[in-house]
């Protein structure tokens, strides 16, 4: 299995781009099923993209790369074969990554059923699917059983209006139902609807297929179909991943660095830079780039009436889940303390106990909260051999062992290239020391 061998300590310096963001990715290439002829534009060549166009092409889609442009992705669904999405090769691939779930909405819409794949992703604790199925039953759709399989039935023929409310925000659940309602959505509203800009950009991809929506960025989202089949070739261009833009300004942070972030899509941030900001770190926005000015110090703020301050993970626009390991991180070196709080996933923060055997002052309150003295780099944290457990928790290890002293070994980086493009090599570039070894 595939490790990182990284040499921490060193300063860096430059400036990076954010890659396409992964979340929007894996809905847009789902979303091919609906559309069935798409140019996408910045995607991100990582293992989880990777893995949902394998389920694809083994389905019967056309996959094209563009070799001089490599974030150039073109798909054709045009003759996708129903059958292959009830066959086992189909439920094993889906194993390898959460992302799977993303089909069933395009396949309920294109086909009028879909089974309910097993997933992957992070084990960062109980992830129901909960909202999706309830969702799509909310809009019509029958839940069966055949053969043990559970799956889902939607009448094609049939208009769905009316308001639903969704069990939790969810993204992916979302975004599914969104497209399971592309063809025959009447005045259909779904209040309690995540609003990312990821299902923005969904909303603006189906356009394409008749979608006609009210209330992008909100919870409330009505939806209209004048459904159609696209005559021509659709382009959509993804978004700069917000968790790279937020994973850089942590990594210039632990190293005491200046790094610019080129790109960054500074409105669309939501209130992620606000972490950095509470941790005590200046930036600088230039246009659409984000420079991490280099500090000695970062004085983590206090709450009005001086108590530690409180980094809560919220719905968006408000700080994300996916940044608070990589925001843990960024804290250690800082001057202060500070609580984070992830209401959401109950094994999320179970990889501080790594840190702590790299000398970070962390204590782990419960599953959902962990509470950090920042060391004001009155020592440097000491380099250990760790193993990534997950995406977030996987790219933040590495931040701290750039930032430690010494040789540390990161083992099972599968997890960090399932969400990071080359980091290894784009890292490089700015002096960051890290050997990719088998």
């Amino acid at each position: 299995m595939a490790k990182f061998k990284v040499t921490g300590g060193y300063e860096l310096k430059g400036s990076i781009t954010p890659q396409g963001a992964k979340n929007e990715a894996l809905q847009i290439i789902a979303a091919s099923v609906v559309v069935q002829n798409i140019k996408i534009i910045n995607c991100p060549n990582i293992l989880d993209v990777r893995n949902l166009l394998l389920i694809l092409e083994n389905g019967g889609a056309v996959i094209n790369w563009d070799k001089e442009e490599k974030n150039i992705l073109y798909i054709n669904t045009k003759n996708l074969n129903q059958e292959y999405f009830r066959s086992q090769e189909f439920f094993i691939l889906s194993e390898k990554l959460r992302g799977s779930l993303t089909l069933m909405g395009p396949l309920l819409a294109r086909y009028g059923e879909c089974y309910i794949p097993p997933v992957g992703g992070d084990k960062i604790g109980a992830r129901p699917i909960d909202t999706h199925v309830q969702g799509f039953i909310k809009i019509g759709a029958k839940l069966l059983n055949e053969n043990g399989i559970d799956k889902l039935v939607l009448d094609k023929n049939i208009n769905v209006s009316g308001e639903i409310l969704l069990s939790d925000a969810s993204v992916t659940g979302t975004a599914n139902i969104i497209m399971a309602a592309s063809y025959i959505a009447k005045d259909l509203i779904i209040y309690n609807a995540a609003c990312e800009t990821y299902i923005t950009q969904l909303l603006t991809l189906l356009e394409s297929v008749g979608l006609r929506s009210e209330g992008k960025m909100s919870n409330r989202i009505s939806l209209n179909s004048n459904a159609r089949i696209p005559s021509t070739q659709v382009t959509h261009t993804i978004l700069p991943d917000f968790i790279e833009v937020a994973s850089f300004i942590a990594l210039a942070m632990a190293t005491r660095s200046e790094i610019t972030i080129k790109n960054a899509g500074v409105q669309h941030l939501g209130m992620t830079l606000k972490m950095f900001y509470d941790l005590g770190c200046t930036l600088e926005i230039i246009g659409d780039d984000i420079r991490v000015v280099k500090q000695d110090r970062y004085e983590i703020k206090k709450m009005y009436n001086g108590n530690m301050i409180n980094i809560n993970a919220e719905p968006w626009p408000k700080i994300s889940p996916d940044i608070l390991s990589v925001g843990i991180v960024a804290c250690l070196q800082a001057d202060g303390v500070a609580l984070f709080h992830d209401k959401m996933y109950e094994a999320r923060m179970f990889f501080v106990d790594k840190l702590i055997s790299m000398g970070a002052q962390v204590v782990l309150c419960d599953p959902h909260r962990v509470v950090v003295t920042g060391n004001n780099w009155k020592s440097k944290m000491h380099a250990r051999n760790m193993a990534s457990p997950d995406i977030r928790a996987g790219v933040s290890l590495l931040i701290a062992a750039l930032g430690a002293e010494g040789v540390s070994v990161i083992d099972n980086i599968d997890q960090i290239d399932r969400g990071y493009e080359s980091i290894d090599t784009r890292l490089a570039l700015l002096g960051a020391k890290i050997e990719r070894m088998d």
